[in-house]
């Protein structure tokens, strides 16, 4: 089983970081297919490429993130062209992922979808409250977008949601979805799939009746612990065992990097 050790501890070729990234992409993919976070040809992941800061690998527009390979990410540069791969970008995968890539250097990976809590969340034009521990994780550290203007095609859409992204780990994009990014791929999965499940939980209680929020200084004590970026990969890790285990395909023609 290849398990991911920690970024700051792994000594990789560039090309053998490249292969570990794309590989971690394609397991995302049928993460993401497993779990329904897929909804007709919505939805993208980005991961940045080793060597070449300002190109980020991608899913194919139009292919079932529960068919996605290694061999089918296509490489994408910050002016919209695919440099590698046969098929079609997602125009909004580019303005979207371009901008957030181009902003933030630290991010290695960026995860958006049209997941069904996150998009239902989305419309209450709000942030997540500290209800419970996992909410924690997101507490001070995402945005809401509040300006739902269409799909997004122009990469100007891309930069005004970075630009409120800013330094935190998460968007809330209003009548839209949810965003998350991480310093790992392992990192930006792992969010996504608590926060679509974190928006889960606050429908829920908000729908069940008044709601008891988790005290400031608590909530931010709670954070420190649990929103950190080495518990984000470290949290990762399970959801990635079982999805390598169980969709070994993700890898395509390639073999698993240790």
């Amino acid at each position: 089983m290849a398990r991911s050790p920690h970024p700051m501890h792994v000594d990789r070729t560039p090309d053998q970081e490249r292969l570990w990234r794309k590989q971690r992409l394609a397991l995302a993919f049928r993460l993401f297919g497993r779990l329904g976070f897929d909804e007709g040809v919505a939805g993208h992941i980005t991961a940045r490429d080793p060597e070449r800061p300002d190109h980020f690998w991608v899913n194919p527009f139009g292919l079932s993130f529960k068919l996605i390979t290694v061999d089918d990410l296509l490489l994408v540069n910050h002016q919209g062209e695919v440099v590698e791969g046969a098929w079609p970008v997602n125009r909004a995968a580019f303005a979207i992922h371009a901008g957030i890539h181009a902003a933030r250097p630290d991010v290695v990976a960026a995860a958006h979808s049209h997941s069904r809590f996150g998009r239902a969340f989305s419309t209450l034009g709000r942030t997540l409250e500290p209800l419970t521990q996992d909410s924690c994780i997101f507490y001070e550290d995402h945005v809401l977008f509040d300006d739902y203007t269409g799909v997004v095609n122009d990469p100007e859409e891309g930069k005004r949601i970075a630009h409120a992204l800013a330094d935190h780990k998460a968007a809330i994009l209003r009548n839209h979805g949810i965003l998350t990014v991480g310093r790992s791929i392992e990192e930006a999965i792992f969010w996504y799939v608590t926060m679509e499940r974190t928006c889960e939980v606050e429908l829920v209680a908000r729908a069940a009746g008044d709601v008891l929020a988790i005290e400031a200084g608590v909530a931010a004590d709670t954070a420190r612990l649990v929103g950190s970026h080495e518990a984000g990969w470290f949290s990762g890790q399970p959801l990635f065992d079982w999805i390598a285990e169980i969709e070994p395909g993700a890898y395509g023609s390639s073999e698993p990097v240790a």
